[in-house]
């Protein structure tokens, strides 16, 4: 089985968004006092912990406008903080399960790879789903509210 890399938002992107750039839907990112419970940064990607400062925006991690490009809520750090660079699962994703989805190259959904796996999962299911050619990435949403987490790609 070929293994996965699990990416964070790109580091220009999160500056960009910290320094008052605009989200996806064009608004200014709310910032707010995180409240140390289920608040995953998907830059670092840890949990923000109680206290410390955190941005709420909209996100679609899609390089343009098409049907397949979903846009949901995500929380980053307020703060500068790491981009993930770690093996194996990201730290934030605590839930039993998630939403994977297998992505074309031309960034539409491959039909038939939507499936909710349990965490323990998610790389195996992830790296069956990009041995498929004609899949280029992989999706992870939350199985609950399906907010972005994390995009995961073939290892290089």
């Amino acid at each position: 089985m070929k293994k996965v890399t699990f990416l964070p938002l790109p580091s220009d992107h999160v500056k960009a968004l910290r320094s008052g750039g605009r989200d996806a839907y064009g608004c200014l990112p709310e910032r707010t006092i995180s409240d140390g419970k289920g608040n995953p940064c998907r830059h670092c990607p840890g949990l923000i912990p109680k206290g410390a400062g955190m941005l709420i925006l909209a996100c679609r991690p899609f390089d343009e406008l098409q049907p397949y490009a979903e846009t949901g809520p995500i929380f980053l750090c307020a703060d500068e903080c790491q981009p993930w660079a770690g093996d194996g699962l990201p730290p934030m994703l605590e839930s039993p399960d998630y939403l994977l989805k297998g992505y074309t190259a031309d960034q539409r959904i491959r039909y038939g790879t939507g499936k909710i796996v349990a965490k323990d999962e998610i790389s195996s299911y992830a790296a069956e789903l990009l041995a498929c050619d004609d899949i280029s990435f992989v999706d992870v949403r939350s199985a609950r509210n399906n907010c972005f987490q994390t995009r995961i790609v073939r290892a290089s």
